[in-house]
């Protein structure tokens, strides 16, 4: 046993957690100079009632001199995530005071245009992207130490003295990630515009998170998450092929478990590995779903026998949870994450999750061809399936039902689905009647849309799969994305968990996977 920065006791594999680090990737670097200087303006008709005007090309700024109160915003063209560096010098008299200067960095032309003072979300305003500098000698380079996750970058010149002022040249940031752009498996010809273009954003989301772990967002909240994990690592396969970093971060959260042996839902990297104490019941079993996809993707038997224990274990402990009718218990004692949606029951979703990744684990039993483990999953899986159908199954409305107040939800629905409760004709008009009646509770993150088109997919509704692609990340192209968000509702363009848009993350990984649906099924 050892302790977590919070405080919380875990079980440490030293041996695991040494390799993973042995599997630090390098970080390819790039220079990206900005394109335009902007303005950001007032319109309710554009997303989050903000949007950018070209005022005139970079070159231009280093004819300008500033002064107190002076400010610009420079636009680079797409998302970047790296280091930002700066040429100043003064002009007039030599300066005789400092110069101090602030720098505000933004995804999206909101985090430029509004000020953060006026943040009241619940999550800490630390994230907010600033940084303020004093200069005491110049001319001066600075080379902002922190890494920003930006496309916008605003700079307050907030006082210099009477005697001067300021200009600036060479402005640029050094683009970091670990996606070898080389390696990117290039699309063949006649996809359709609009859908290519989605899966270069997606592709471009995909290789901004990763880092030296699959990030879940450069800008917030900068770890590694599972649940994230397992969708980037699906797109990974089909996109940039590092499969070292799958393998990393399968080693971490193999490594360094929670007190009882469960997986942690997220870890950190840094002052040096440790996992956190969130604890989540799905996201601890889709680390047997993850180690089954990465096995499917590289056949590294290796590592299949190394993090088995694991997997088998979050497979045992997640058992548990099950009452006398073999129905996940849902009461206060647990956290389940499935979806951000208010209100949310999520007792018929973890059922459902509980036996995806039970008829995961087979497929790893059977691999390593271990027979008394293959037979007691697959008696588990029809125990869950069967209690599934009988317990959750309300026949009068066609729909499975979730918790006390057998509440209805999209959610539910899908998990179930992708569980194979019910065969592929079932399966199909189950959909057909959410499509059709639309009162169930909805969905409100990319990462149970992906869900959604995954259920539609692997029940033969390709048509509808694509016209809810693009209902959903196509309507984030239309408002401007150049990365996809972590959020995204098309009724309310203004939705965040958090309470303030600010601090929503418009680069995040589980929005990345429409590359993975378009290379797995559209090509």
């Amino acid at each position: 046993m050892s302790m977590n920065v919070s405080g919380g006791e875990v079980r440490i594999n030293q041996q695991m957690v040494d390799y993973a680090e042995q599997l630090i990737p390098a970080l390819y670097q790039e220079k990206v100079y900005p394109k335009h200087q902007i303005e950001v303006i007032q319109d309710e008709r554009a997303f989050q009632g903000w949007k950018t005007n070209v005022l005139e090309g970079f070159d231009s700024l280093q004819e300008k001199t500033f002064g107190k109160g002076d400010s610009f915003i420079l636009d680079f063209g797409d998302h970047q995530v790296g280091y930002v560096s700066i040429s100043i010098k003064s002009v007039g008299s030599p300066p005789d005071a400092p110069l101090g200067i602030k720098f505000i960095f933004g995804e999206m032309p909101c985090e430029v245009a509004e000020p953060f003072e006026a943040y009241n979300g619940w999550l800490s305003s630390s994230w907010l992207q600033e940084e303020t500098r004093y200069v005491d000698v110049l001319p001066a380079e600075l080379h902002l130490p922190r890494r920003y996750s930006f496309r916008y970058m605003k700079v307050i010149i907030l006082d210099t003295s009477r005697k001067y002022t300021v200009a600036f040249s060479d402005i640029h940031c050094t683009a970091v990630t670990s996606a070898d752009v080389n390696r990117l498996t290039p699309l063949p010809e006649g996809l359709p515009e609009d859908l290519q273009r989605m899966d270069r954003i997606s592709v471009r989301t995909l290789q901004n998170c990763m880092q030296t772990v699959f990030e879940d967002g450069p800008k917030r909240d900068r770890r590694l998450w599972i649940g994230d994990l397992r969708l980037q690592a699906l797109a990974n396969y089909y996109t940039f092929h590092h499969h070292d970093l799958v393998k990393r971060g399968l080693y971490l959260f193999g490594g360094m478990t929670l007190n009882e042996g469960q997986v942690g839902a997220c870890l950190f990297e840094k002052p040096s590995p440790h996992v956190d104490d969130t604890l989540l019941y799905d996201y601890s079993l889709f680390f047997t779903a993850t180690l089954s996809d990465y096995y499917e993707a590289t056949q590294d038997m290796e590592t299949l026998r190394a993090l088995w224990p694991v997997a088998w274990e979050q497979l045992m402990i997640a058992l548990r949870r099950l009452d006398e009718r073999h129905i996940v218990r849902d009461d206060p004692s647990w956290w389940c994450f499935i979806d951000w949606q208010e209100g949310l029951n999520k007792q018929a979703s973890a059922q459902a999750i509980l036996l995806y990744s039970l008829k995961k684990g087979i497929r790893l039993a059977q691999a390593l061809q271990l027979s008394m483990e293959t037979e007691l999953l697959e008696s588990q899986v029809q125990s869950v399936a069967e209690a599934a159908r009988k317990h959750l199954w309300d026949s009068s409305k066609g729909y499975f039902v979730s918790g006390e107040d057998a509440q209805v939800s999209w959610a539910s629905q899908i998990w179930m689905i992708l569980a194979g409760v019910w065969d592929q004709t079932e399966n199909v008009k189950l959909l057909e009647r959410l499509f059709a009646d639309r009162t169930a509770v909805s969905l409100s993150t990319p990462y149970m849309y992906h869900h959604l088109i995954e259920a539609l997919m692997e029940n033969g509704m390709k048509d509808k799969a694509i016209e809810q692609m693009r209902y959903f990340w196509g309507g984030m192209m239309e408002d401007g994305a150049d990365c996809f968000w972590e959020l995204y509702n098309p009724e309310d363009k203004s939705f965040s968990p958090y309470g303030s848009n600010l601090i929503n993350s418009y680069c995040h990984a589980w929005s990345c996977t429409p590359t993975y649906f378009i290379r797995k099924y559209m090509v």
